[in-house]
């Protein structure tokens, strides 16, 4: 098995100075002009990495057009986020290569996975391990992907999922409060996680302030990813405020 690539190895020293942030633009809901503007936007408030997918992607060539305009935008790494085997595109630097653990349908934790790691392979973009923890039953991801979703109040059972996730070898762990969710992960849920987890640990989901942002970084979260908040207006200004928090925590 691989060790990590240029792009984690990235992650991995930009984390050990304090959490940092990423920016999570989904093709369905941006052009690819709109999407290399706001990429462009987002570096210049402090974000360190590009992500790009979603839940629903079902066009190949749009992902490749959003990857190829956010590329000549910003030189950070752009990282795919797919949500099924249509969300690889060859243009990327790297690929969050999930497993979604508490899914109740087997292809989101190995059918997807099996049926997408050839066109990984071909591309040869560096593939970065993670397991995938959503919390909820409210969100689109929750219910694409058919999962059996934490209860917020239950922060063991996502401790659980991530000690297999560590023991199956997964460098990174997500934790997923949903797309559009008013309710991130919760500080106790992040901080259970902690404790049993020693890889990158991501957040996303409900982040929209620098006190969330903040709160999580303080409970043992390495990666923030903020999404929704870059489709309102005048996001720049809040996600300033957000990258600052995580600098002066």
């Amino acid at each position: 098995m691989n060790g990590p690539g240029p792009v984690e190895k990235k992650i991995l020293h930009e984390t050990r100075r304090g959490t940092i942030c990423a920016a999570l633009i989904d093709p369905e809901d941006f052009s690819p002009a709109r999407a290399a503007e706001t990429a462009g936007a987002a570096i210049k408030c402090g974000v360190s990495l590009i992500l790009v997918g979603g839940s629903t992607i079902s066009d190949q060539s749009r992902l490749d057009a959003v990857v190829r305009a956010i590329k000549k935008r910003v030189t950070s790494p752009v990282v795919l986020f797919p949500g099924n085997i249509t969300g690889v595109s060859r243009h990327a630097d790297a690929i969050l290569f999930s497993s979604l653990l508490n899914s109740t349908n087997p292809y989101f934790i190995i059918g997807a996975q099996a049926l997408g790691a050839t066109a990984v392979y071909r591309t040869r973009i560096e593939s970065i391990p993670m397991g995938y923890l959503v919390f909820g039953n409210s969100s689109a991801t929750s219910f694409i992907g058919q999962v059996n979703g934490i209860p917020q109040s239950k922060p063991n059972l996502a401790a659980i999922y991530a000690l297999a996730a560590k023991y199956l070898g997964m460098r990174n762990l997500y934790l997923e409060a949903g797309s559009g969710s008013g309710e991130p992960v919760s500080p106790e849920t992040i901080r259970q996680v902690r404790k049993v987890y020693d890889g990158i640990l991501i957040v996303g989901g409900g982040i929209t302030n620098a006190d969330q942002a903040r709160r999580a970084s303080h409970s043992g979260a390495n990666v923030l990813v903020v999404g929704n908040l870059l489709q309102t207006e005048g996001f720049d200004k809040t996600l300033r405020q957000i990258t600052k928090a995580l600098r002066h925590r």
